[in-house]
């Protein structure tokens, strides 16, 4: 699959790394419950290395998936890495053996996590790493991050970290960073049918910032649609096909990067930078989230 078939390019702002805007999310490479090892090992190397064959060139991580286990399945994988490959990892959590989800975000929690990560990806230094606020669930919660994002810049400074991005944060929180240090992506909870995010991708593609929709097909309540479905069925492609691609179309800073364990999902999700919307068809896709009763 050529380059250009995963729609299109983008630079990181201030930086030199260039990825495909379809990439690869790894979190389902781990157990069920983003715990313990996959069931099949061997397919989640195979996915990987399939990804990155096919030119994905940007894979989101965090060494709190497994936890650990994401990360040594992509050392075991890919490594040593091929050249561009940008691997873009996320710290404020910490998973017990409980198998619960904590806040990790004093001092010593986040730079424990850079070297967790470090160690775990066979890495000296991170590309990105992405300050992840545990708000309640997945939704947003408001309040000062300015603490773990010095953290963070502090460990820029000591060549720990090249760049820093944000997860699960508000505009006031992006400001709040912003005065901080240079932010090169946003990653929140963002498709077809959940818009809240809508005037941020707005003022992020004005600054040339990524902006990362976590959850693009809905995650763990898939996007249902019959608009979706009919313009997919019009299309010769998936309903999840046709949401990625409409993210794509969206902004040409949105970059994408939906997760499976399946090689043959996987170039089905890639397949989705091939699509062309018409304007008839966006201007539907653009209709559906005021259709939908989304919980905040």
């Amino acid at each position: 699959m050529s380059d250009s078939k995963l729609g299109g390019q983008f630079t990181f702002p201030g930086t030199s790394l260039t990825v495909q805007r379809i990439g690869y999310g790894a979190m389902q490479l781990a157990g069920p419950g983003v715990w313990g090892p996959p069931k099949d090992p061997d397919g989640a190397v195979a996915v990987l290395r399939e990804a990155v064959a096919a030119g994905v060139n940007h894979i989101d991580t965090s060494d709190f998936y497994g936890p650990h286990v994401t990360n040594q399945i992509i050392r075991q994988a890919l490594h040593p890495y091929p050249a561009g490959l940008v691997i873009v990892t996320k710290l404020g959590a910490s998973r017990p053996p409980d198998k619960s989800w904590l806040l990790a975000i004093s001092p010593e929690d986040l730079t424990a996590g850079v070297h967790n990560n470090l160690r775990n990806l066979g890495l000296d230094a991170l590309d990105i790493v992405n300050y992840r606020v545990m708000g309640a669930g997945h939704g947003l919660e408001e309040g000062s991050i300015a603490e773990q994002v010095t953290v963070l810049a502090d460990l820029r400074r000591k060549g720990l970290i090249r760049h820093i991005g944000l997860s699960n944060v508000t505009a006031a929180q992006v400001a709040e960073a912003q005065a901080i240090t240079d932010i090169v992506c946003v990653q929140n909870n963002y498709n077809v049918v959940y818009r809240q995010d809508d005037s941020l991708i707005d003022d992020l593609a004005r600054q040339g910032i990524a902006y990362v929709p976590f959850f693009p097909l809905g995650g763990f309540t898939p996007l249902q649609s019959s608009t979706l479905s009919d313009a997919a069925g019009r299309l010769g492609a998936t309903p999840m096909q046709v949401a990625l691609a409409w993210l794509l179309h969206r902004s040409p800073n949105i970059l994408l990067i939906p997760g499976t364990s399946s090689v043959a999902h996987l170039r089905e999700n890639m397949a989705a930078g091939q699509l062309t919307l018409s304007p008839q068809t966006l201007a539907e896709l653009d209709g559906i989230a005021a259709l939908v009763d989304v919980k905040h």
